[in-house]
């Protein structure tokens, strides 16, 4: 049995794609296509939105060879999340690969073309009733009768367009080694955690290929590394910071919507006696002798008034209590800047981390 590093952890995952081997081993698998030319681009980041670690994301220029040995250049987009997610996040980032100026190649007659893009989403978590581990989704070329084109294809103008995807669901690999990418994947298998150490994952290494070997090998580096140990615990305590704030926002937000439905039937019923005092006043308009009947409607709109009064000024008080829940938000974050900042974190590395600007940083490191 051989200990490596657990690659769900974004800092564990880094480090095994920063090898330019481990990385075109895994990538070539994936893509069923022999990457060479690898280049990893500039903007890999982890993403912090708003109430979870959500994605991280590396991108790849390399130029792939087909089975016939054809080759191109390509634009890979590598997202891994292991927490549930918003599909829109992954649009958004996917539309900042199509408007980025750095991924047009100039084709002959000086006509340009975005590069083909192929995006590759690694999920801890499942998808909806799809049970494959790994799933490919790829286009194809049809006339009108739904009858392949081969002339022409692939097509500089369409390939800029469209994109394939891949998408491996880490929670349907469970032991499963069927073939040469499964046989890879094994060292994501989240079946194989250490109950001492989710950090860690325990895998059979008897038999294992070279390609699976050059993978488990970078992960036992990482396990053996203070440094990535340390950038796990560090997810570790912002996650579970941040999910206890969670946990109170979300019962204070409930709290509030009951209130808010309270408030809200309140006004119906306001606005029910509104409408019948209107139709007592055109049947006092109507009808001058009733006079003690209108007198009546005067006093019961006065009675109305003054609950108004009364539910805003509930709704004044809620108010108070919104300021004082953004207060406690507040003062969590400052929590975790201060973490980050005493587990050696600068103010830029902070600010990207938690998605907010260095100013900001530095003033709740001041406060």
């Amino acid at each position: 049995m051989t200990i490596i590093a657990n690659p769900i952890y974004d800092s564990v995952f880094k480090f095994l794609m920063e090898d330019e081997r481990a990385a075109k081993v895994l990538l070539s698998a994936l893509l069923k296509q022999e990457v060479h030319d690898l280049k990893m681009r500039r903007n890999e980041y982890t993403n912090l939105n708003q109430t979870r670690i959500s994605l991280f994301r590396i991108d790849f220029s390399a130029r792939i060879k087909n089975a016939a040995g054809k080759e191109q250049l390509v634009l890979i987009e590598l997202q891994k999340t292991w927490l549930a997610t918003e599909t829109l996040r992954f649009r958004q980032y996917l539309g900042t690969q199509y408007l980025d100026a750095e991924n047009i190649s100039a084709e002959e007659r000086g006509t340009r073309y975005g590069l083909p893009i192929i995006s590759i989403y690694i999920l801890g978590h499942k998808l909806g009733d799809l049970q494959e581990p790994v799933v490919y989704v790829r286009r194809r070329y049809l006339d009108y009768e739904s009858r392949e084109i081969e002339q022409g294809v692939p097509d500089t103008f369409i390939e800029s367009l469209t994109h394939d995807s891949i998408i491996v669901q880490i929670p349907f690999l469970k032991g499963r080694a069927r073939n040469h990418l499964e046989r890879l994947l094994t060292v994501f298998d989240q079946d194989y955690r250490m109950q001492t150490d989710e950090h860690l994952l325990q895998i059979n290494d008897e038999g294992m290929d070279k390609d699976t070997r050059l993978l488990v090998n970078r992960l036992v580096m990482a396990a053996a590394s203070p440094e990535i140990r340390r950038g796990m615990q560090v997810e570790d305590e912002i996650l579970s910071e941040i999910e206890a704030r969670d946990t109170t926002i979300m019962l204070k937000n409930k709290e509030i919507e009951k209130k808010d439905r309270t408030i809200e039937q309140k006004d119906r019923t306001i606005e029910q006696k509104d409408r019948t005092i209107e139709q007592k006043d055109r049947t006092i308009e109507q009808k001058d002798r009733d006079l003690e009947q209108k007198d009546r409607a005067i006093e019961q709109k006065d009675r109305d008034l003054e609950q108004k009064n009364l539910a805003l000024e509930e709704k004044e008080r809620e108010l108070e209590q919104s300021k004082h829940e953004i207060e406690q938000q507040r003062n969590a974050l400052r929590t975790t800047v201060r973490i980050l900042s005493q587990q050696g974190k600068d103010v830029k590395e902070i600010a990207g981390m938690l998605d907010l600007s260095e100013e900001t940083v530095c003033i709740l490191l001041s406060e």
